[in-house]
């Protein structure tokens, strides 16, 4: 579990760094790299520490900030992957390293370990800015060839890159809290307030279709990354 946690970790707080820092990214990426591994090695993760940032890596030069993916969704299924893989294959531990010994001492329940605590906050940093990359990839892959393949739809809903995180998120919390029917609330919302814009949309259907396929895809990252915290807590 500690492994997907500091995988998703990584990947977004890289993104993170690349939305809000413009110059000297380089030291920024280094001093991300050796606070997460620090961390790691108090959780007695080293080596899924290091597998992180190397994956942080490949998934800044496969994801670019402008443009298509250089492999299309594929980075993103095999990020998937591979934290479920992390999340079944090594299930949390009660006291890892001096980090887990600590957060024994004091956290608020038997089920929340210092491994549950970075494999939540793994998935919110990742809800953020990557997964906009990934609402991104699934617009251009789907949008982006219509009568020119050199250009990509831009975006024509207001607030979206604001909106997406916010609302990821709020799913996800919901959705561990099992308010099944606030989450329905929440996504109609989304909805009757985007009506007006859609509307106006005339006889492309371009602005519902780009506001579906970015919505759906956002929901979907949201749940995905709430059930992985659910198997994760899950009683073996």
């Amino acid at each position: 579990m500690i492994a997907a946690g500091l995988l998703l970790l990584a990947v977004g707080a890289v993104d993170l760094l690349r939305q809000m820092i413009r110059a000297r990214r380089a030291i920024a990426f280094t001093v991300a790299a050796v606070l997460l591994v620090v961390v790691a090695a108090g959780l007695d993760a080293v080596v899924a520490g290091v597998l992180a940032v190397a994956v942080a890596a490949i998934w800044t030069w496969v994801i670019p900030e402008q443009g298509p993916a250089r492999a299309g969704l594929w980075p993103v299924a095999l990020l998937a992957l591979a934290a479920a893989a992390c999340v079944v294959v090594a299930p949390g531990r009660a006291r890892p390293g001096i980090l887990g010994e600590l957060w024994a001492s004091y956290r608020p329940g038997e089920a929340v370990s210092a491994d549950v605590v970075v494999l939540v906050i793994g998935c919110l940093v990742f809800l953020l800015e990557s997964g906009n990359a990934v609402v991104r990839i699934a617009l251009r892959s789907e949008m982006g060839t219509r009568e020119n393949p050199d250009e990509t739809v831009a975006p024509t809903l207001k607030g979206g890159r604001l909106i997406g995180p916010l609302e990821r998120i709020l799913v996800f919390a919901l959705t561990l809290a099992g308010a099944y029917t606030l989450i329905a609330a929440v996504l109609a919302a989304k909805g009757i307030v985007r009506f007006p814009e859609i509307s106006r949309d005339g006889d492309g259907g371009d602005r519902a279709e780009y506001f579906l396929i970015g919505s759906l895809v956002s929901w979907v990252a949201a749940l995905a990354a709430a059930f992985l915290v659910s198997w994760g807590i899950a009683p073996g």
